[in-house]
């Protein structure tokens, strides 16, 4: 294999060395000024660039700066010229003129690299152009590191693959832990969260959530939680952040937007570094005052700092990398960082200026502007550039395009030296597993797709909830009246006894004050119902049905449940008759149709759906969730070997449900659902057949003791009559480790489930 990929690498070289011979000297100075998109600061002599004073810090409004604002004026005008540009059409142009479009295809082919999106080049790049490990990592060869805003996780394994293949620090022990808004939690909305989750679902243990288990780096505690969560590395080397939200619509103001976000990622590492670390801080525009404070801090606490645009960061965008060498310590800038932490969260910068411009030092000022107005000139470049070849493109020039993209991708290889790395050597080795199959087959990796022009956008905001489904791709689905069917050809086989049940734990934190995410169904779909329900205060338990929909009948949902009883009890020569218990009143069910041949049938009061002004909980509602396990906790302590149970539920969108879900699937030979349920005009009824006793033996004191966790955090109150408040101080939200949520066969099952019922709820208020 290693001489094979030798080979490979000899081949490529001498391949680049050609190319750039062929090449004429306008194509080779350009490639080269691709890869040299950087300007660095430089120190007075002086020394009139000292970490400000504490007293003086947050104490007076934001300033603005005549000719940054101008170049930020001039910027959004030229790129206000792309708001009638249909987006996809523009980016599949922008593609084709982005000279560095072929690198990440090179970099597949060549090095193997494991999550090779562009954030990977761009930080493979920033590592082979800075000297980022500090010398002291390298002589003690051993690394540490800290990733900020890190989901999906590109950054890590791009330093793994230079760590691992680079002769300086293959040897290194390296170490690193990462945050990012947890993509589990179902609070995190769709617009910050990122779900792909490749890296995350097999290296959990790598990842801090913080306290409230929601990752976000913003609020004080997770800071100071964070250091703990770092102090058993001797030192922290390396800090970078990649952090940033969808400003798609409003990307006049990105900068300022993400102003308090990279305060706080800055803070951060201020707060974790050890003396001589780097810090690698994403950015974008630097026309602001806070930008402005923010360099100035930086350059006052770091020997060197650079503003670098990587040849793989698409040149038409505002993004740019600060890029911080050599940290003084955070004991010489000790008292200003503790009054940041005192004021540290969302607001950072948005209420107080860092500091006056009478204490930014002018000849900071100039050096600052001049950087401002080079990556000024090199966006607006860009841009004029794409929208002059977006009228056509002649031969001649497309030729020219595809021989520089090659130039290039073929520079890149070479200028940074990437290798193979086997896939024994990757971060995730088994990244092949159930968990990660489950995610990557099924959920989108990534933030929502623009669709339309950024006007178009506009306008289809204006719409209605109803307007906007109705001109989705969901639309004519969801207006679909459902079926008696629905949902029986997806089943759950069990009992599933690859679980690990003795290493069960609770997780709790803040109340949700929402599902606005989860990894158990389509965002979009979610992101519809939520809407929907904001502008319907809905109580479901007053829906009335579609009448042109026909629901699961009682009598072929117990004939399903007693066809499985009957096979099972066949195969085993056992006649016995079995018990079904159903969770439901027993006038919801026809008298008539209440039994089915060898199934005895018994009612028990179902947990109540959530109501009130709880809508956007869905099934996240504590007091919901702590019933729904108390009829789980009942139906295995009551049922014999074979019996049958139907319970309906709200939905399955939480960690919580969910888990319920793969404890009715380690329980029983058979879980399926049917949707819409006979008795409900929402949700879904479970029906759960060949019940198995040793596996319940085994499970019932974990559930036993969430239930008790359950019981404390809403202070013991179990009066069914009552509703919990929404914003109660905690709750439980996970219970069964994430890698066994997200197991193949039962994430599908839920997909499929929170779809029907998700489908099953917009269509009735469609029609109300």
């Amino acid at each position: 294999m290693s001489s094979g990929n030798g080979t490979r690498r000899n081949v490529q070289q001498q391949h680049l060395s050609s190319m750039l011979v062929a090449s004429d000297p306008e194509t080779q100075a350009e490639v080269r000024g691709i890869f040299s998109k950087v300007k660095a600061y430089v120190r007075p002599p002086s020394g009139e660039w000292n970490i400000p004073d504490p007293n003086v810090a947050l104490r007076h409004p934001a300033e603005e700066h005549r000719h940054l604002q101008e170049l930020k004026a001039s910027l959004n005008a030229v790129k206000n010229q792309l708001s009638d540009k249909n987006i996809q059409v523009w980016h599949q142009h922008t593609n084709f003129t982005n000279r560095a479009g072929k690198v990440i295809a090179a970099v597949r082919s060549a090095a193997n690299a494991e999550i090779c999106t562009q954030a990977w080049c761009k930080f493979y790049e920033i590592l082979g152009t800075f000297k980022l490990i500090p010398e002291e990592a390298l002589q003690n060869c051993e690394l540490n590191s800290v990733h900020l805003c890190e989901a999906p996780g590109a950054f890590i394994t791009a330093l793994n693959q230079y760590v691992k293949t680079n002769e300086s620090t293959r040897y290194c022990d390296w170490s690193w832990v990462a945050n990012t808004l947890n993509p589990y939690h179902e609070a995190n909305g769709g617009s910050t969260t990122i779900v792909d989750d490749r890296l995350i679902a097999n290296t959990l243990p790598w990842w801090f959530f913080g306290s409230d288990n929601t990752g976000n780096i913003m609020i004080q505690k997770h800071l100071l939680d964070m250091q703990v969560f770092v102090s058993n590395m001797r030192r922290v080397d390396l800090v970078t952040a990649d952090g940033s939200f969808d400003c798609q619509e409003n990307p006049d103001e990105q900068e300022a937007l993400v102003a308090s976000l990279h305060y706080c990622e800055a803070v951060a590492a201020l707060l974790l570094l050890s003396p001589g670390g780097s810090f690698v801080l994403k950015m974008f525009t630097l026309y602001e005052h806070s930008s402005v404070c923010l360099l100035f801090l930086l350059n006052c606490c770091f020997h060197s700092v650079s503003v670098f645009k990587p040849a793989t960061s698409k040149a038409g965008n505002s993004e740019v990398y600060v890029v911080c060498l050599n940290y003084d310590g955070k004991e010489a800038v000790r008292p200003l960082l503790s009054k940041l932490i005192r004021s540290y969260g969302p607001q950072l910068a948005d209420r107080e200026a860092l500091l006056p411009s009478s204490l930014i030092p002018e000849s900071f000022l100039k050096q600052h502007e001049e950087v401002c107005s080079y990556f000024h000139s090199l966006q607006v470049g860009t841009i004029t550039e794409n929208l002059r070849l977006f009228g056509g493109m002649t031969t001649e020039q497309r030729q020219r395009l595809e021989h520089v993209r090659d130039c290039v991708a073929q520079e890149y290889l070479h200028r940074f030296q990437v290798s193979f790395l086997p896939r024994s050597r990757w971060i995730s080795r088994h990244s092949v597993s159930p968990a990660c199959c489950s995610v990557s087959s099924g959920r989108p990796l990534g933030q929502k797709k623009q669709i339309g022009s950024f006007n178009e956008r506009r306008e289809f905001q204006t719409l209605s909830w109803r307007q906007r489904i109705e001109r989705s791709c969901h639309g004519p689905w969801i207006q679909r009246h459902c079926t008696e069917d629905s949902g029986t050809g997806c089943v759950l086989e069990g009992p599933l006894s690859t679980c690990h049940i003795e290493s069960w734990y609770v997780v709790s934190g803040a109340a949700l004050p929402a599902v606005r995410n989860s990894p158990f169904c389509e965002g979009g779909l979610l992101n519809h119902l939520n809407e929907a329900l904001v502008d319907t205060a809905v109580d479901w338990t007053f829906v009335s049905s579609c009448d042109s929909c026909r629901p699961a009948s009682p009598a072929s949902i117990l004939c399903q449940a007693a066809g499985v009883c009957v096979l099972r009890a066949s195969a085993a020569g056992n006649k016995k008759k079995r018990r079904c218990l159903v969770f439901g009143s027993g006038t919801s069910w026809d008298p008539r149709e209440n039994q089915a041949e060898d199934v005895t049938v018994t009612f028990c009061a179902e947990p109540p759906f959530p109501r009130g002004g709880c809508n956007l909980l869905h099934d996240g509602e504590p007091l919901y969730q702590q019933q729904l396990l108390a009829s789980l906790i009942f139906s295995l302590q009551s049922l014999s070997s074979g019996d049958v149970l139907l319970l309906p539920v709200f939905s399955a969108l939480t960690r919580v449900t969910a888990a319920i879900v793969l404890c009715l699937h380690v329980c029983f030979c058979s879980v399926s659902y049917r949707c819409p349920p006979p008795t409900r005009a929402v949700g879904t009824v479970l029906v759960c057949a060949g019940f198995c006793p040793e596996a319940a033996a085994q499970m019932l004191p974990v559930l036993i003791d969430v239930q008790s966790c359950m019981r404390g955090l809403l202070g013991g109150d179990e009066d069914a009559g009552k509703t919990q408040p929404c914003g109660g101080e905690q709750q439980v939200l996970q219970f069964v480790p994430m890698e066994e949520l997200l197991t193949a066969g039962l994430t599908e099952f839920l997909w499929s489930m929170n779809s029907e019922i998700i489908r099953q709820k917009l269509h009735l208020l469609m029609q109300s």
